[in-house]
């Protein structure tokens, strides 16, 4: 269990960088609340909060990616990592240690969104915690990602490329706002191979209680968890064992 002291140090580190935990925690919110008033105000079914609560729970999972990434990229331009590597912690133990404390962050977070969103008028049944469970697979996801990146660019890299790059993508192509069938196209294309819509729609599916629907998209959404996941942990051994951190 040595991961377990490495991961609380990172659970400070992460702690002690308010101004990205609020922003991962906030802007979501914010967005949920605007766009519920501007429901309020519209005579048309636009952003119902059935549809507008999962979808603002996966985009804030973009920022779990960041949190990981650029701890991860700050320890490697520092040399922390390289000085670590002296200690008895094995690939696991970091591995663990990197992972573990964004578990918590990522399910507290989808939490408050729709904590939020119950008092902005959804039904607060079960479905809810259906919701949340079928997340977790976008959760790794997520983490994944920041994994990946944080052991492959630089810190100001990952700001780039996850938290512009990586949130755009979430945004736009996971059919938060619109159907990517509106657009249709390339654009269409794009989103349906991509995991966020999916992650999205199970979300919904769970929601509204339409459980029939969840493991068609879930699938995807653990398939490419599973992939990205493994992909960055087998990066992070070989840069590892090469001392090439």
């Amino acid at each position: 269990m040595r991961f377990l002291v490495f991961a609380s140090r990172n659970s400070k580190e992460i702690v002690r960088d308010p101004l990205n935990l609020a922003f991962g925690f906030g802007f979501p919110i914010v967005l949920l609340l605007m766009l519920t008033a501007i429901q309020a105000n519209v005579p048309v079914s636009l952003f119902r909060i059935e549809e507008l609560a999962p979808g603002m729970a996966v985009f804030g999972l973009a920022s779990i990616s960041l949190f990981c990434g650029m701890l991860i990229a700050k320890d490697r331009s520092t040399s922390f990592l390289m000085r670590l590597f002296t200690s008895p912690l094995s690939a696991s133990d970091f591995i663990l240690g990197y992972t573990s404390p964004m578990l918590p962050i990522a399910v507290m977070q989808c939490a408050i969104c729709f904590a939020v969103s119950i008092f902005l008028g959804l039904a607060m049944n079960v479905n809810v915690l259906v919701a949340i469970a079928v997340l977790i697979p976008a959760v790794v996801l997520f983490i994944g990602i920041g994994l990946m990146a944080g052991t492959v660019l630089t810190d100001r890299q990952v700001g780039v490329m996850v938290g512009a790059g990586l949130t755009n993508a979430c945004a736009w192509l996971s059919g938060i706002w619109f159907a990517p069938g509106l657009v249709g196209g390339w654009f269409e294309s794009v989103a349906y191979v991509l995991p966020f819509v999916y992650a999205v729609n199970t979300a919904r599916a769970a929601i509204v209680g339409d459980y029939a629907a969840i493991f068609p998209q879930l699938w995807w959404v653990i398939g490419y968890a599973v992939v990205i996941m493994t992909t960055a942990i087998f990066i992070f051994r070989k840069k590892m064992d090469n001392d090439d951190m």
